[in-house]
């Protein structure tokens, strides 16, 4: 039998055709694998194939076999199932910090991992997706520039900016640089991924306490020669209590708030707080809990889209808050 150019390439071939065609539902006979061979330019005889199948068995890769009038063949197990991708695939859609850009391009990467069959699924599972993304493509860099800086144990410089409208682009809106573009000059110590948005919490040497930043609003990141600061604080420094604590990760004066909570609330409070937090019986109905958050708009109106299930107690200044912006609410309405 002639050889082609791509015979020594078999193996390899027949590997791709196995990962890329079959499944358990989607099975090849020795004729088919042939034929498939064929398309590449490749010519084989029964007998090598079933040597090279051996080969690639005892490398790892899981062939199983179909009897009945035929032997039909495919892969087993691979290291992700259809199930634990479509959970991925899922992850990345609902990901406001992932582009949907850069979205497809990671589904089509994970579609590899599975038969061409199987891949389709994964793309239907896409098309029926409609979140809100970024819009900023550089996150990917970022993230990757503060894990280095991280790693390296330096300080990063960056500029920050913020949204504003503007209606004479044709988007509509502009990034405005915060600090009039004056670069910030932090210790970056984490990365948190809080309400679908990625974070850098960093120390911040010139204020002397933990700040954190959106990623996808931070550009021109640079490492510096210096070491980083805050390694006192962070060797004590809980990111998960942090996290649940700033409530949306927006700025305020952290305290240990009382509530009352109804108790057909309980599973808000275990999502919000986690199952350690302890709760106090208040009568047949509801319950109090002591929990740390940050005073901010965004807490307050936690609070009150709970339409009545959850109530500030304490401390007085949360009572006031929470009072005063009930008040500006109905004035503007």
């Amino acid at each position: 039998m002639p050889k082609s150019s791509n015979q020594k390439q078999k193996l390899l071939y027949l590997q791709k055709i196995l990962l890329e065609k079959t499944d358990e539902e989607h099975a090849l006979t020795m004729t088919e694998l042939i034929d498939e061979l064929k398309s590449y330019d490749i010519q084989a005889s029964r007998k090598s194939i079933y040597d090279d199948m051996e080969i690639l068995q005892n490398f790892g890769l899981d062939i199983c076999r179909i009897r009945s009038h035929t032997t039909r063949y495919y892969i087993g197990n691979r290291d992700f199932q259809i199930a634990e991708l479509k959970l991925l695939v899922d992850a990345i859609q609902s990901s406001k910090f992932i582009t949907q850009k850069k979205s497809l391009e990671l589904i089509a990467k994970l579609e590899h991992l599975v038969s061409e069959h199987e891949g389709k699924q994964l793309q239907r599972q896409v098309t029926i997706t409609n979140r809100v993304k970024t819009v900023n493509e550089r996150i990917y860099y970022n993230v990757d520039q503060l894990h280095n800086a991280i790693s390296a144990n330096r300080q990063i410089s960056f500029t920050y900016f913020r949204w504003e409208v503007d209606f004479d682009s044709p988007q509509r809106f502009r990034k405005v640089a915060r600090k009039n573009g004056v670069p910030y000059i932090v210790s970056p110590w984490a990365l948190c991924w809080e309400d679908e948005n990625y974070y850098l919490i960093a120390y911040d040497s010139e204020a002397g306490i933990v700040k954190h930043y959106r990623v996808d609003k931070m550009e021109n990141i640079i490492q510096t020669e210096a070491e980083r600061d805050g390694s006192d604080t962070f060797e004590r420094f809980n990111l998960a209590h942090y996290a649940k604590s700033v409530f949306s990760m927006f700025g305020g004066e952290e305290t240990t708030v009382r509530l009352l909570v109804k108790n057909e609330a309980v599973g808000i409070i275990m999502d919000r707080f986690g199952g350690n937090v302890h709760i106090s019986r208040h009568s047949a109905q509801d319950f109090t809990i002591n929990v740390s958050v940050v005073l901010s708009p965004q807490f307050y109106a936690w609070v009150f889209g709970m339409d009545g299930k959850i109530k500030i107690l304490a401390p007085e200044l949360a009572v006031l808050g929470f009072t005063n912006k009930i008040r500006m609410f109905e004035s503007n309405n």
